[in-house]
């Protein structure tokens, strides 16, 4: 089984592939590693900004290694905001079974009433750059280009609304 975890920055994908790493065993790639290997390697000219650049440069590697470990039968959660609205389309029937897709998405009610919380929760996984400048506005925003995005291709989203915490306990079981 391969699980993507999707969304908009600052919605917990990585604290998700974390706490499905501990209960699941299974490991994770994070897509941000991954650009930023490629980044800092010289592989690519691309910067930490060039966000659709970066979605069309990084999906097709993305895209095989989910492959790969579907042939090989072998467990993975691949994790950012790296994935493309139409990435069904790379994918036959076949592979298609055996992958979960989580799209994780905050209402703008959720934002407005649990920015500060997000904020102070924003590193704790990894360590993030400074993003003293990420508005609420700003992430609303963000979600809804996701929302609207993934929606227009058919895609379920995982609405945050309430508890994030109860949220994460409902999708490990």
């Amino acid at each position: 089984m391969v699980i993507i975890i999707t969304g908009a920055s600052h919605v917990g994908k990585t604290l998700l592939a974390q706490r499905m790493l501990e209960k699941y065993k299974y490991p994770y790639l994070s897509i941000d590693h991954l650009k930023m290997g490629l980044i800092r390697s010289g592989n690519t000219d691309l910067t930490p900004e060039d966000d659709d650049e970066l979605t069309d440069y990084l999906w097709p590697i993305v895209r095989e290694i989910i492959k790969t470990a579907i042939e090989n039968k072998q467990n993975l959660i691949v994790e950012g905001c790296y994935i493309p609205f139409n990435w069904r389309d790379g994918f036959s029937a076949q592979y298609l079974q055996s992958i979960r897709f989580i799209c994780l998405a905050m209402s703008d009610e959720y934002i407005d009433s649990h920015f500060e919380e997000i904020k102070v929760h924003a590193s704790d996984i990894e360590t993030r750059m400074d993003d003293s400048c990420y508005t609420a506005d700003q992430l609303k925003k963000d979600n809804r280009l996701i929302i609207d995005g993934f929606q227009s291709t058919g895609e379920r989203i995982v609405l945050v609304t309430e508890e994030y915490e109860d949220l994460i306990k409902k999708l490990l079981d």
